[in-house]
């Protein structure tokens, strides 16, 4: 992969910059990753001091960190401050590359007693009123008013005169803003909103949600949502601070709108490639990893009929199931549309679609691990026949006197032949292969299920697109894979993202970095950003599908047209392909991003970039 372009030393202005964010050392969602994976940059750039805040809610966290036992710096004195008073409060190095400072505060040192007297006192100064039982509302108005109070407190043993900038990520971390601009504490303030409260809610009820966009009264529509407090916290989060940003153009729209400020700057969110890289090995691990999805699917279909694995490609989307946002209703669409073309123009090709998301489930159906157990034991049979053959075979060949080659039958006893057949007849079925995997709580209320029943996509021999819902995210525990989802990633050949909903987009971008190509949609923040970017992006392997100005039919044949186009390609043109997805990814290493985070804190300071 090309070089990384040559950071420039010292680019950040000289200030001591406080990120907080509810996901430091906390893996919840997508801005875990945005946080980790800019660490190594920010280390490398910052100009001063720098130090994570994030809540400490749960045990687990600790193998995340390093705790530091020196505390002279003024981090530390401030935490030994708030250790004093009875706060839960730990001063650590992440483990991550760079293994940045970061301060952990437990919201449950205070009592419920004090957290009632906090809401009080946000409703009083800020009109931002709070459910009382609401444990998630309640842990975000202790880990803030924490964070306020070790901000305040590291002021009075930072260096005088230091400037400050303290950078918060989404309505969870935004409240001590407030509190901030009421106390006039001299520091700068930066909110960066990954994905307004009130859009995601709106894009999934409204079936115009993007031209309706500029009409919506933000206050109505939380209060129908249900969602009046995190739309409010975040509406005087996003009206408070210095500087607003957010990750896209995309959801830059959306602020103007539905928080009445256009964000200042634009923050695209990176991955830390090297993490991703594999050099040339990276066409051997897309084999490799195949094979093991190869063992899944003989597993899954191989009991009811077969197919050419050699002439098979695995499609795949993930993520938060969101049935609209995600774009799950479109693919579903797209793939009925190609699986009628594949079949009327009589394509050799099979096409395994994978649904990686997260539902309620009670376990793994039992006859998917049956026909999995039993394709073991068949496995085994072979592999033991296989070994007495081969021995018996070098030792009949090393003694013959003739050159005749013998009847191999002869070399197998006939308990291997039997306990071959019967495992074979076991095996065999003549039911269609499942679409889903697991046992779902609400199966009739599913949407993926609902959809394919309605549209007969349910895995019969004839059909060239097959579907394998897979309700639960995919590690090395899972009995199904064995194998890691990034390793998942790489087994297959093309990810599908045509999100109506996305603010920025992780999962085409992680998927660029392990060289497969990828889907997705221009009213998502990445499709957005790199048709800004780039003229033809379908040379690189990267497919933004046209939703924002288009219909739903037309966006679903247009990505049934990409689809069929792919599938067209020869094996060497989808690894020239590869090649070509992962030598772009390098564009959005963090190392090529971090200048958008130098131009909101040169902002924030009021320095001229």
């Amino acid at each position: 992969m090309p070089k990384r372009k040559q950071a420039e030393t010292n680019d950040f202005p000289k200030a001591t910059v406080l990120e907080v964010a509810w996901e430091v050392c906390n893996q919840v969602g997508g801005i875990y990753t945005v946080i980790r994976s800019k660490v190594p940059a920010m280390m490398e750039h910052k100009n001063g001091p720098y130090c994570l805040i994030g809540p400490y809610l749960s045990k687990n966290i600790l193998a995340e960190i390093e705790p530091l036992e020196n505390l002279s710096d003024a981090f530390g004195l401030a935490v030994q401050h708030l250790r004093e008073q009875g706060i839960e409060a730990y001063y650590a190095e992440w483990l991550v590359t760079g293994r940045p400072k970061v301060i952990l505060l437990n919201p449950d040192s205070l009592t419920a007693d004090q957290v009632r007297e906090i809401r009080y006192t946000w409703w009083k100064d800020f009109g931002i009123g709070m459910p009382e039982n609401n444990e998630l509302i309640n842990r975000v108005v202790a880990f803030s008013y924490l964070t306020a109070l070790f901000i305040e407190t590291f002021i009075q043993f930072a260096e005088k005169g230091d400037p400050i900038i303290a950078h918060f990520h989404e309505w969870m971390a935004g409240l001590p803003i407030l509190n901030i601009k009421k106390k006039k504490l001299p520091v700068r303030t930066i909110f960066t909103t990954h994905a307004t409260q009130l859009g995601r809610h709106l894009a999934i009820n409204s079936p115009q949600f993007y031209a309706h966009l500029p009409f919506f009264k933000w206050e109505t529509e939380a209060k129908k949502f249900g969602i009046e407090t995190e739309a409010r916290i975040e509406f005087n989060c996003a009206n408070h601070a210095d500087v607003l940003t957010t990750v896209s153009d995309v959801t830059a729209r959306e602020c103007k709108h539905l928080l009445k400020r256009v964000p200042e700057v634009v923050l695209p969110n990176g991955l830390n490639i090297e993490r991703f890289v594999a050099l040339h090995e990276f066409q051997n691990l897309h084999a490799q990893y195949k094979e093991e999805i190869h063992q899944f699917v003989m597993g899954h279909f191989f009991q009811s009929y077969s197919f050419d694995l050699d002439k098979t490609i695995y499609f795949f989307t993930s993520g938060r199931y969101e049935y609209k946002n995600k774009g799950f209703d479109l693919t579903l669409q797209a793939l009925r549309l190609l699986n009628e073309r594949l079949k009327k123009d009589q394509v050799d090709v099979t096409v395994v679609m994978f649904f990686v998301t997260k539902r309620d489930y009670y376990s793994i159906k039992p006859e998917v691990l049956q026909s999995r157990g039993v394709m073991e034991e068949v496995r085994q049979t072979c592999d033991a026949i296989q070994k007495q053959v081969g021995r018996r075979l070098f030792y009949a060949s090393t003694t013959s006197l003739d050159n005749r080659l013998p009847n191999l039958n002869d070399f197998v006893d006939e308990y291997w032949k039997l306990r071959y057949r019967r495992t074979i007849q076991s095996w065999k079925s003549n039911k269609p292969p499942l679409v889903y995997t697991h046992k779902l709580v609400d199966e009739e209320g599913d949407e993926i299920l609902q959809y394919v029943h309605q549209h007969n996509l349910l895995n019969h021999q004839s059909d060239k697109v097959k579907i394998v819902y897979h309700p639960d995210f995919i590690n090395t525990s899972n009995p199904l894979f064995g194998i890691e989802y990034s390793q998942f990633v790489r087994g297959c050949h093309l990810g599908i993202f045509p999100s109506y909903y996305e603010p920025w987009g992780y999962t085409p971008l992680e998927c660029m970095a392990s060289g497969v190509p990828a889907v997705t949609s221009d009213l998502s923040g990445f499709g957005d950003y790199i048709l800004r970017h780039s003229t033809d992006p379908s040379q690189y392997g990267l497919y933004v599908i046209e939703r924002g100005k288009r219909t739903f039919e037309w966006s679903a044949n247009q990505l049934a047209d990409a689809l069929y186009t792919f599938l067209k390609q020869t094996r060497r043109e989808r690894i020239m392909q590869r090649n070509n997805v992962e030598n772009h990814s390098a564009e959005f290493d963090w190392q090529n991003l971090i200048k958008h985070y130098k131009e909101a804190y040169v902002r924030v300071m009021g320095e001229k970039g």
